[in-house]
């Protein structure tokens, strides 16, 4: 019983051993690490989280992050796997390797006339030949051999070539070892091991980089890296972010960088062409400066860290905006400047509220596109990327920028609002979107502009329409026009006319959707349609005059009667209704700004990249010997019978056919004494 309890711990370390070192437990992980590769470049890796759970949605987020999907290839189970590929070919090496040297270095000089008999290309030629002319023969055609005495007297050459075919295993296994040494340094091992014990924690808040604390930082020690940081021209950085799981993480560089230019040029459809930064890298401890362009596949690269151009974008504007207050319609637009990606209070119909400004974006190229000939939605005509297959009509529609407002509640909405004017269906508008939730799509809003391509009398029409005090005029020069032949004081004409004030005070209140839920509150389902399109007929005719009277308020000339003027009226009705859901108390509108730029850049610290690339050299050069070196054994057994000529492979195939006919018919011409050599007398 003792001897049994003895032997199980060897006996079970064996079975692990063999286990490791087998062949299917290697091509398990191999398949394994095939298919996280696949998952790792089909999906795209380091995003931030918010990004995740948008694209696939609350429940597939969860489950692909529990599994470490958006980061495959420093997750832990990548990496455990990487160390037992490693462990197991390191076994199956040490296992195998003297096995193969001892057979790289034999001749196997002992092979019996029964074995080589045996061989399936074996042959006896009658005759004999001396030693010396087989082995001359051999060594001249790359033969390596060994001439052995045998005890009955016989003669045995022993000759081997293309025995490096051999190496060909020790490389190809090895260079997966090293693989995956580099693999385990560049997945940053200790990082993952800090991160288990609770030393390194992401940050999740959104905080200065200065009150970002210890156990989110990295050190310039840290032994590899990968992260991105945004510097806007004139501006400089010591650190880049890494993305970690739900948080980031600071890492620590050895230099500083500066941003001094950056260089952008289009293609005339607005696409970026090309994109460059000019920077200046300054070394914290010798104070050395280096000045450098890098270039979209053309880093810097500084003290083992890779300086590589990402991408590009908005450094913070400072922009010029009109402030249009949309609950005091009647009061003059206010002048307000702003720093995009900043944020400042702002004070409307006293309450108070903070602008929160995300990019300015000077180009914006959208697919203007509608083949089908129907009229789209704004949104689709914007932002449809799903007709793939459909004609493009790139177009740039010019700068935009984008702010979120927040009330005191903490509650916002985001919106996105275009600069320049942008022609659609005959007219021009001014284009602004709303969303109140990141994961939904913008509402847009298009707002006609005048001959000037101003706001301006879109703005007085709508301060009209919003303002009580001119319905009676109003309503009476609509009643006017449309009940010419009544009097004035007609119950008739009068009627018509409190009608006119009932729908302008109710389309001012709700819009469009004020009049309908009228109408599905009082009015029978029956009669719906026809007294809708009355109300429609009545506003149509009355926003005419809501324009007049405006004018005439403000100084300014009457439209003229024409379509083009009726069509901009129409298109201000639809906005007028539409800002009811704009839910914010100002429209600001972009007049001018001044753009600073800004350049995403991306640094690594990849030590173990050197180690991949000696792999995968070391595993270029095993294939090749594995696959197109062939192993050749060829035995001459010199007897008073005559001489017994066998050949063997370490792969059967046609080649060894065909060179073992070949040997045997020279061999046979060297018996014969057809190659220059006068034969021996045979005993």
């Amino acid at each position: 019983m003792l001897m049994k309890k003895e032997r199980r711990p060897a006996s079970t370390l064996k079975s692990l051993n063999e286990l490791l070192s087998s062949m299917r437990f290697a091509i398990g992980l191999l398949t394994i690490l095939a298919i996280a590769s696949v998952i790792g470049t089909v999906l795209k890796q380091n995003d931030p989280y918010p990004n995740y759970a948008f694209e696939f949605g609350q429940y597939w987020f969860q489950v692909f992050a529990s599994l470490g999907l958006y980061d495959v290839y420093h997750s832990a189970w990548f990496i455990t796997i990487l160390a037992f590929l490693m462990v197991s070919t390191a076994l199956c090496i040490i296992r195998n390797a003297p096995g193969f040297i001892r057979d790289i270095r034999s001749y196997r000089t002992r092979a019996s006339d029964n074995s080589l008999a045996a061989m399936k290309h074996s042959a006896l030629i009658s005759g004999h030949a001396e030693p010396a002319v087989l082995s001359a023969y051999l060594q001249a055609r790359g033969f390596r051999l060994r001439q052995v005495e045998r005890p009955d007297g016989s003669t045995l050459l022993a000759a081997k070539k293309g025995s490096l075919s051999r190496l060909g295993y020790f490389f190809a296994h090895t260079a997966l070892i090293v693989i995956c040494v580099g693999g385990l340094i560049d997945g940053n091992l200790p990082l993952k091991l800090g991160e288990l014990a609770g030393r390194i924690v992401p940050e999740t808040r959104d905080l200065p980089q200065s009150q970002i604390p210890a156990p989110s930082r990295l050190g310039q020690s840290n032994l590899s890296f990968r992260g991105d940081v945004t510097i806007a021209e004139n501006r400089s950085a010591d650190v880049i972010f890494i993305n970690s799981g739900p948080g980031y993480l600071v890492q620590e560089l050895p230099f500083i960088v500066t941003l001094r230019r950056f260089n952008v040029d289009y293609y005339s459809n607005g696409m970026p062409k090309l994109f460059s930064s000019d920077i200046e890298v300054t070394d914290k401890a010798s104070g050395k400066t280096t000045r450098a362009q890098v270039r979209v596949n053309h880093p810097l690269i500084v003290d083992g860290v890779a300086i590589y151009q990402a991408s590009f974008g908005d450094g913070g504007s400072p922009l010029r905006l009109r402030a249009w207050n949309l609950d005091a319609p009647q009061m003059a637009p206010a002048e307000i400047s702003a720093v995009s990606k900043n944020s400042q209070p702002l004070r409307a119909n006293g309450k108070d509220f903070r602008l929160e400004f995300g990019d300015l974006r000077v180009f914006n190229v959208q697919d203007m596109s509608n083949d089908d000939g129907s009229r789209e939605t704004l949104n689709q005509r914007l932002q449809d990327a799903r007709k793939v297959s459909r004609p493009h009509d790139l177009k740039n529609v010019g700068p935009s920028f984008t702010f979120k407002l927040r009330d005191s509640q903490g509650q916002a909405r985001e919106y996105l609002t275009y600069m320049a004017p942008i022609s659609q269906d005959g007219g021009n508008y001014l284009i602004t979107g709303m969303r109140s939730e990141v994961s939904q799509p913008f509402e847009y809003l298009r707002l006609p502009l005048d001959d000037d391509l101003k706001l301006d009398t879109f703005m007085r029409l709508r301060a009209a329409m919003m303002n009580p005090a001119l319905y009676d005029e109003i309503a009476n020069r609509t009643a006017a026009k449309a009940m010419q032949d009544q009097a004035p004081t007609s119950p008739l004409r009068r009627e018509f006319t409190a009608s006119v004030k009932w729908i302008l005070s109710r389309f001012a209140q709700n819009g469009f959707a004020g009049l309908q839920q009228f109408l599905d509150q009082r009015v029978p389902a029956d009669k719906r349609a026809e007294v809708a399109q009355t109300y429609i007929k009545i506003l149509q005719g009355a926003v005419i005059d809501v324009m007049d009277v405006a004018n005439a308020h403000a100084g300014v000339k009457p439209l003229p009667a024409d379509a083009a003027h009726y069509r901009f009226l129409l298109d201000s009705l639809v906005a007028i209704g539409g800002f009811n859901d704009y839910g914010s108390p100002v429209f600001l509108q972009l007049t001018g700004f001044d753009q600073v730029q800004a350049s995403g850049l991306q640094m690594t610290r990849s030590p173990g990249k050197t180690l991949v690339y000696l792999g995968s050299l070391l595993l270029v050069v095993g294939i090749l010997l594995m696959f197109y070196v062939q192993e050749r054994r060829l035995w001459i057994a010199i007897s008073p019978a005559g001489l017994r000529l066998a050949m063997s492979a370490n792969r059967q195939g046609p080649d060894l056919e065909r060179d073992f006919a070949t040997h045997q018919q020279a061999i046979e011409e060297l018996v014969r004494g057809e190659d220059g050599h006068r034969p021996t007398d045979q005993a």
